[in-house]
């Protein structure tokens, strides 16, 4: 985990970089402007593209049975790029 903010900050422009969705950016950049705007994201899932809310779902249930990795072990298999 990042220590500092700057270092904080860099790692999620690092990040962001590598995303290419189209419609994942869109909504990550409606939940920063909705942050911005009231100094708390409230957004619902609805906000978000039917195969975002899929993904996110498919991963809580890889959690629950077990079948999580952490960003450690990812970032050894597939590095931290």
């Amino acid at each position: 985990m990042p220590s500092s903010i700057d270092h904080l900050r860099n790692a999620i422009i690092d990040k962001l970089m590598a995303i290419s969705n189209k419609d994942y950016l869109v909504a990550l950049n409606k939940l920063m402007e909705s942050a911005v705007d009231n100094d708390a994201a409230q957004i619902t899932k609805e906000d978000f593209p039917a195969h975002v809310i899929e993904g996110i779902q498919r991963g809580q249930d890889q959690l629950k049975k077990g079948l999580g990795k952490t960003s450690e072990e990812v970032f050894r298999k597939y590095g931290n790029n």
